[in-house]
């Protein structure tokens, strides 16, 4: 592996470990600092569909995919969950209050999107559960299909 692929498996590494300690703290923050209830009656006031519905659903999202995100298992799946999330927050919780997050705004929702984006659809480098997990698949693969042309 050159320099330039373990820096850039390095760099992938950390946005992704920073993001999902992002996003377990705001799952940990949901169901722990402020309660489901208060969570669910918070989506109530801000109009979103089915609120305590949405509050479990992001909470969970947010929780377990974070700590996905940390050990880096399932990240394109987790990335297009969250994606979802952030979207959802942007448009019933953000949208009104304008762009800048100071004002309550979309800018952080609309940042950690384009974090989900780049951490994950890039390659997930030795540091991510993926990368090894699907190299035992391949592997398992490869010996199914030695050991049946053996076979033969």
């Amino acid at each position: 592996m050159n320099a330039l692929k373990s820096g850039q498996n390095l760099a992938t590494t950390i946005a992704r470990i920073i993001l999902g300690i992002i996003f377990f703290a705001h799952g940990c923050q949901k169901f722990f600092v402020y309660g489901m209830d208060n969570v669910a009656a918070n989506f109530d006031a801000m109009g979103a569909p089915l609120p305590t519905f949405s509050a479990w659903v992001a909470a969970i999202a947010e929780l377990v995919g974070g700590a996905m995100l940390i050990v880096g298992l399932a990240i394109p799946v987790v990335a297009v969950i969250l994606i979802l999330d952030m979207i959802g927050a942007i448009f019933i919780a953000h949208i009104d209050a304008g762009f800048w997050t100071a004002d309550g705004g979309y800018e952080l929702p609309l940042a950690l999107i384009a974090g989900l984006i780049a951490v994950g659809f890039a390659a997930h480098g030795p540091f991510a559960a993926d990368t090894h997990l699907i190299k035992a698949a391949t592997n398992k693969t490869s010996t199914n299909k030695t050991s049946t042309q053996v076979d033969a």
